[in-house]
């Protein structure tokens, strides 16, 4: 018998009661790691791996509404909560925005940019244009570092200062640049780096 916390004889459970002893196999073979089996399944044609990945974005989507719905934005954890289920599971780079009115509520959470494994092309006209199409007041840059390091590197720090100085013209205020890198995160703010 193999031991699981409690949170993996759920997992286990739930895995084996939908899809059957090969879902548990597989959470097995990505070290009981919801977020590798997430993508393992986001990148398979098999019907069993498809079926997961609509049961896991539909549970990620799940735990996602109630952050929408409220002032989500308070703490530098809730933002950080929300980007690391934002990015569950993605196998490639992407570079979302959030935008946020004078209060911090969310207006809308936008993915702009989508890359490679490694890196992904970010112009700041777009973020420009979109944050004045929703009349953000303010916004966070985030994006993901799927190899599992979130170090920010010297162009991520480069951008960062590029798009604070481009939407201060327009009195858009850049809150923060986080990296997300599966459960880890860096806080450009955090860290001091604005």
């Amino acid at each position: 018998m193999t031991d699981y916390s409690f949170i993996e004889q759920r997992v286990v459970e739930h895995l084996r009661l939908f899809l059957g002893d090969e879902a548990v196999h597989a959470y097995e073979r990505c070290g009981r790691s919801l977020l590798k089996l997430s993508s393992l399944a986001r990148e398979s044609t098999h019907p069993s791996y498809r079926l997961l990945a609509a049961g896991l974005a539909l549970a990620q989507e799940t735990l996602a509404e109630p952050m929408r719905a409220t002032t989500v934005f308070e703490t530098p954890t809730a933002v950080k909560d929300y980007l690391r289920l934002h990015f569950a599971g993605q196998a490639y780079e992407s570079f979302v925005v959030l935008f946020l009115d004078g209060q911090h509520q969310l207006l809308a959470a936008k993915d702009l940019f989508r890359g490679t494994l490694t890196q992904t092309s970010v112009y700041p006209r777009e973020i420009l244009r979109e944050a004045l199409n929703v009349g953000a007041g303010a916004v966070i840059l985030a994006h993901n570092h799927p190899s599992g390091v979130a170090e920010p590197s010297r162009a991520d720090e480069l951008l960062t200062t590029t798009m604070k100085e481009a939407l201060a013209l327009v009195d858009v205020r850049v809150l923060d640049h986080i990296v997300v890198a599966g459960t880890r995160t860096v806080s450009f703010a955090e860290r001091g780096l604005f």
